[in-house]
This record gives C-alpha cells, sequence and structure tokens, in this order.
C-alpha cells in the first residue's frame, strides 16, 4: 500500500489587529492550497474563529498573553512592546511542544511586529520568515528610520518648516509623510523599528505587495535585506478568505442594490481610528451638501468619548437620513465590488487601499497614522488616483473632494488609471503572473531547505 504522503506544518503568527490578522489569515489559505498543513499561534487578545474558511487549520493560543484591558491601560504602542516581552518564553514552550507531537514544521512565519518569535525559530533551528502586512515603501521607511539619530530626528519632525520637505531619498515622501505613529513618542516608535527590521535570523521576507505597485521599492529591499523578498499580493485577490473580527452587517449591499451605478462614496476608516465629533459634523455636513448617495461604516467605539453615534448631536442624524446609510462594519470587498461604489473615503491602510486598488475605485484619502500616510502620498501622487484630504477638516473640503471624485472629469481620470491598476493587479495573481510566481518560489525554496535537511540528517 502506498503511504500516505503527511503535510509539511507551517506555523503562522500575527499581530492581534484586523489589518493584521486579514492578510496573515489569506496567506495561510494561500499555503494551505498549496498542500501545507497551517498552525496559527494567537494571543488572548482578538482571535480569530475557526471559520468555515479555516475549518483544517489548527489554532493555539499562547498563554499568559496580554487581552483587551491591558491594551486599554497601555495604549497600542506599549501593548505591542509588552507583547513582545512576555510571549517570548511561551512562545518557544508551545512551538518545542507542536515540534514533539507534530513533527516537521517547514517554517515560522511571523508578523514583523511580532518578533519575539525570532528565538524560538533559532533555537529550534526553523526557517524564520518574516510577513510585512504593509507595503514595500513603508517598509523601506521603516528601514531607514531605524537608522537614523533619534535626537536629530526629532528636532526635524518638531519643526512646522520642515514637515513639507520631501525627505531625502524618499521621494515623493515629506517629512509629514514619513510613518510615525498617533499611538506613542517618536523615540519609542524609533526603538520598535530597530527590532522589526532587524532581520539577521530571518531566511526571507514576504510582503503583502506587488511588482506592478512598488517595483523601486521592492528592488531596494531585495539588495538592502540581503536574503530573498518575495512579493505575493494582493492576497485578497490571490486567497480569499473571511477573517474579519467584527460581525458585518450586509444590509448595505441591499441599499447599494437600489443606488445609480458609480455613484455612491463608500467611507470608511478602519479599525482602530478614533475621531472627534466635530469632525463626524463636518464630514456628515459635506457629504450632504455633495448631493451624493454615501455609506458609512461607523465603528462602535470610533468616536471619540462615545460608544456609537448616540451622543453626536440631533442635527448629524438629519443631515444622514436623506442620502447616508450608516452601518457599524461592512463586508468591504464586496462593497467596493459594488457597481454602485464611485469612490472610497479611506484611512489609507495598506488592507484598504490594496482592496480599492484591486476592484478600480478611486480615493478619498484620510490617513491617521503610521503607513497610513505613506500609502495616502503614493495613492495622491505616484498612482493618482487619490484626493488627499490634509489639515483640519471642514465641510466646503470634504464636499469638494467628494465631487471632485465623483463628478468631474478629473475623478473620470483617476478610474481610468485605478481600472488600468486592477487589471495589472488581477493579473500579477494570476497563473504566470508576478506573485503568482513568486509564490511558487517562496514554497520551492520550504522545498528545497527540506530536502537538504534530510540529506544532512541521513
Amino acid at each position: 500500500m502506498e503511504e500516505k504522503r503527511v503535510k509539511r506544518r507551517i506555523v503562522l503568527v500575527p499581530v492581534p489587529a484586523q489589518g493584521h490578522v486579514t492578510p496573515m489569515m489569506q496567506l495561510g489559505k494561500a499555503l494551505h492550497l498549496k498542500g501545507f498543513s497551517i498552525t496559527v499561534f494567537q494571543t488572548q487578545y482578538n482571535r480569530v474563529s475557526s471559520s468555515e474558511d479555516f475549518s483544517d487549520f489548527h489554532f493555539l493560543t499562547i498563554p499568559g498573553s496580554l487581552t483587551d484591558s491591558d491594551l486599554k491601560n497601555l495604549g497600542a504602542l506599549q501593548f505591542l512592546i509588552k507583547l513582545n516581552q512576555t510571549c517570548e518564553a511561551s512562545f518557544k514552550h508551545c512551538l518545542g511542544q507542536l515540534l514533539q507531537e507534530a513533527g516537521d514544521i517547514a517554517c515560522v512565519v511571523s508578523d514583523e511586529y511580532m518578533y519575539f518569535t525570532k528565538s524560538a525559530s533559532k533555537e529550534f533551528q526553523l526557517p524564520s520568515v518574516i510577513f510585512s502586512t504593509t507595503s514595500a515603501t513603508a517598509f523601506v521607511c521603516r528601514s531607514v528610520l531605524a537608522k537614523l539619530n533619534p535626537d536629530k530626528f526629532l528636532i526635524d519632525m518638531n519643526d512646522p518648516e520642515v514637515q513639507d520637505k520631501v525627505f531625502p531619498g524618499l521621494h515623493p515622501l515629506r517629512y509629514k509623510d514619513l510613518p510615525t505613529s498617533a499611538f506613542g513618542p517618536i523615540e519609542s516608535i524609533l526603538e520598535v523599528y530597530t527590532e522589526v527590521v532587524n532581520i539577521q535570523t530571518a531566511s526571507a521576507v514576504i510582503i503583502n505587495s506587488a511588482s506592478c505597485l512598488e517595483s523601486s521599492s521592492l528592488a531596494w529591499l531585495q539588495e538592502e535585506l540581503q536574503v530573498p523578498v518575495y512579493p505575493i499580493g494582493p492576497l485578497h485577490l490571490a486567497a480569499s478568505a473571511c477573517s474579519s473580527l467584527l460581525e458585518e452587517d450586509r444590509s448595505c449591499i441591499e441599499w447599494l442594490n437600489k443606488q445609480k451605478p458609480r455613484s455612491v462614496i463608500y467611507i470608511s476608516l478602519g479599525s482602530l481610528a478614533l475621531i472627534e465629533t466635530k469632525d463626524m459634523l463636518e464630514m456628515a455636513w459635506g457629504l450632504s451638501n455633495s448631493n451624493q448617495p454615501f455609506l458609512w461604516v461607523i465603528r462602535p467605539g470610533s468616536i471619540r468619548a462615545s460608544e456609537w453615534t448616540e451622543s453626536l448631536p440631533e442635527e448629524f442624524s438629519e443631515l444622514v437620513a436623506e442620502r447616508g446609510y450608516i452601518v457599524k462594519w461592512a463586508p468591504q470587498v464586496e462593497v467596493l465590488k459594488h457597481p454602485a461604489v464611485g469612490g472610497f473615503w479611506s484611512h489609507c491602510g495598506w488592507n484598504s487601499t490594496l482592496e480599492s486598488i484591486g476592484e478600480g475605485v478611486p480615493m478619498i484619502c484620510r490617513p491617521f497614522t503610521a503607513d497610513q500616510r505613506v500609502n495616502a502620498r503614493y495613492l495622491e501622487t505616484v498612482w493618482r488616483i487619490g484626493i488627499q484630504l490634509e489639515g483640519e477638516l471642514g465641510k466646503e473640503s470634504v464636499e469638494r473632494a467628494v465631487k471632485r471624485l465623483v463628478m468631474d472629469e478629473e475623478g473620470a481620470e483617476m478610474r481610468e488609471r485605478a481600472m488600468d491598476l486592477k487589471e495589472k493587479l488581477n493579473a500579477s495573481v494570476r497563473s504566470g503572473g508576478s506573485s503568482c510566481k513568486s509564490l511558487a518560489d517562496f514554497v520551492s525554496s520550504l522545498e528545497t531547505k527540506s530536502s537538504m535537511q534530510q540529506s544532512y540528517s541521513s
């Protein structure tokens, strides 16, 4: 009788946040389709449920990791730093147990911000693969920033006259576009970046991007990092899988079905951003005055000092009632695919950026923090499919941006460029495409390592 071939196992370690979990689970799906068994190590906070898309995955929880209350007490950046401190020993123990029980592990794929995994991979002599869920350009920025003198950089970043200047070597990014964070001081950010870009123990880097979008940044990384760099995105096109940590309200699809083609502005500002009541009102006024229908995702807890919209002035409900539809969370890719959607007002997280470009939808860009600023700058000046709303938010600027995107010739030209990029992105993940080939090369590298290990052991 022919011996049944045992699937090799890949271990995934995502950051417990929606924008990081989503692409990691899509990567898992893509690797599972290539014949690997998938084990996902999760923290106690924001665990992914074993849905139909991941019914064959093995989920394990790292004991003693941080919880929801820790995030509230520490804030996002300190939470991340402490998470790496507390998980190192327990992850090493868990990985050792998995090796004893499951045997062969092809590699450990960790989100770049889960750098506590490096020591365990090194101890057990497992290939350590870094997965970047942001753009290649943002990775380049982190690498550059990690080498800077923190004191001088802090002075430059606090100088108003420097903000609009292009940062040397990172054209067209200005100082104010650099991926610093609203979640902590610059010194702490640079400290984390130093850990993140230290890939000396890594055997490869996977990036959720495509060469048609970021060829120069990918070439820079390939030369700088001196390990193979595999751009295999957009993963949502290569391996669609639902991993939403929030319940999606599908009633918005029925509402979209009643709207005219390319008339609706879809607004979603991500899973972390906090918005002031004043900005909510300015947005509502501007959207109402534009005379365009709009679908608005307002996440519970996203309005500062409020659970949801109940604390907003009555005029908010009046402004939204005529042309707007509000949900707490939406099936975003399905929304962007809908023929009624003419534009996407986004925080410009990398997942949202890829999903919008992947459907040929131009964007209004309102970044809040970190790599979102990098993406917004590229959307506006490099790919030229976005309008960036900078500075204080006002109803006039909101109305003007919506009309430019949906009604003006400028918006039609952006849509044309977005559709061109859509075709290129879809081609990249199809058989023969650059991202499809890159994924195949990565899988092949794991098989080569396995053959070498077997020959050494024999």
